[in-house]
């Protein structure tokens, strides 16, 4: 008999226990999605995504990706076309083409502007002829629509090669054979890159500034041929592979196995526009915080004692394409410019080019360009060094010449060209 003097049931008992064990584990259950909610609610990125204007063209084409790189983000591979191939620029062909083409858009235009006088004496006529005549056998209106001229459909082609990524997916490759042997010709740059990356990947993604570059390489090709190079910071490699078409050897360094990695792929992946026997574009790790090459041989893309001296001994063009977005790394770049450029056996040219962006701050309540503004206050500064050693001059290059691959060349983009000479 319990203590409360109620007759004891086992039914009522095992009853009152299962309650408890469905309440316990409904509680349990109650904590545990608190808990999942609770991780879902945490960021999936730790950090900002910044995804290059390079990248914002949708693909025309499947949405396919080559593969997963080391850190889990998807790589894409894209065909950057070059305007003219390098048969041609070396022959002098594309300036042909230039002027030709020039002379054919003069005329056409003038056969254009004939064409739509004609079409607006017809669209006159047919309004002189009142409402009656642009009305059908339903009475409803009939609207004359200019024919669509030539040169708008020459744009719109234009703009439908604007380039964008074609993705690949492993298994897959023969859906592509066909156009993969297009694309190994000299008119295709073929380049593997993500998007949409956090701020200390952006090298992984491909930069207007570097097609700026690229297309300076191209127009003054015989100003580069057979030069020792050294690009810093080279990202995805696309300024180094170009200049590898027409230099004698190319040192593309950064930081960061998986990009250095990639870099060197796409090296491999460009080799077709680089002649038999010609430049040689090696990929090797160069930390600008850091006052000393990287030797340890055990280190993926460290410099040999050889390949350090080669380097100091010839090199004599130093480039640089879309570094400057963060002041530290600023400095960082003018402090190994200055190092580089004093240890160097011979004076050499070095060549920045970069995009000017503009940010709305809170702090001045207004749209700024701080990075930049940094940028041309080091510059400033590095040409007015008194070392007594070193003499920097420094003169904006006028982008006035021919543009080699489809990108959009915006009025902030800017390159610029230093000269280092020692003066003992």
């Amino acid at each position: 008999m319990p203590a409360n003097g109620r007759e004891w049931n086992p039914f009522v008992a095992a009853l009152h226990k299962g309650l408890f064990e469905l309440c316990r584990c409904s509680s349990h259950q109650h904590t545990m999605v608190d808990l999942a909610e609770k991780e879902m609610d945490n960021p999936t990125f730790r950090s900002d995504t910044v995804l290059s204007d390079v990248h914002l063209h949708c693909p025309s084409k499947r949405h396919l990706m080559v593969r997963l790189n080391a850190v889990g983000q998807p790589v894409f591979l894209s065909y950057f076309k070059l305007l003219w191939s390098t048969e041609d620029l070396a022959s002098g062909k594309h300036m042909r083409e230039i002027t030709a083409g020039r002379e054919h858009q003069s005329r056409n235009g003038d056969e254009l502007c004939d064409k739509d006088k004609s079409n607006i004496r017809k669209e006159e006529e047919l309004n002189s002829e009142g409402v009656e005549a642009l009305l059908d056998d339903d009475g409803d209106l009939e609207v004359v629509r200019r024919p669509r001229s030539a040169s708008d459909l020459e744009a719109e082609d234009l703009l439908r090669d604007i380039v964008c990524p074609v993705i690949l997916m492993k298994g897959k490759e023969d859906a592509f054979e066909d156009e993969e042997q297009e694309c190994t010709c000299s008119d295709f740059v073929k380049i593997e890159h993500t998007m949409a990356t956090p701020l200390e990947d952006v090298g992984k993604q491909v930069w207007r500034a570097a097609f700026l570059l690229a297309d300076y390489i191209l127009f003054k090709r015989d100003t580069f041929r057979c030069c020792s190079v050294l690009e810093l910071g080279g990202g995805t490699g696309i300024s180094s592979i170009i200049m590898g078409t027409v230099a004698k050897r190319v040192y593309c360094t950064d930081v960061g196995e998986d990009l250095l990695a990639m870099c060197e792929q796409n090296v491999a992946l460009n080799k077709h526009l680089r002649e038999p026997g010609g430049a040689e574009v090696k990929v090797k790790e160069l930390d600008w915080l850091k006052d000393e090459f990287c030797t340890d041989p055990e280190a993926p893309y460290s410099w040999s004692e050889e390949e350090i001296a080669d380097l100091l001994d010839h090199c004599s063009v130093i480039m640089a394409a879309d570094v400057f977005y963060d002041d530290d790394l600023t400095d960082a770049l003018f402090r190994t410019l200055y190092r580089l450029t004093h240890n160097l056996k011979n004076s050499c040219t070095v060549y920045l080019a970069l995009e000017k962006r503009l940010n709305f701050t809170l702090r001045h309540m207004d749209v700024t360009c701080e990075a930049y503004s940094h940028f041309r206050n080091t510059l400033n500064d590095l040409e007015n060094l008194q070392d007594g050693k070193m003499k920097y001059t420094v003169e904006p290059i006028k982008l006035d010449f021919c543009q080699f691959l489809v990108y959009e060349r915006i009025e902030q983009l800017e390159l610029w060209k230093i000269m280092a000479e020692h003066l003992t």
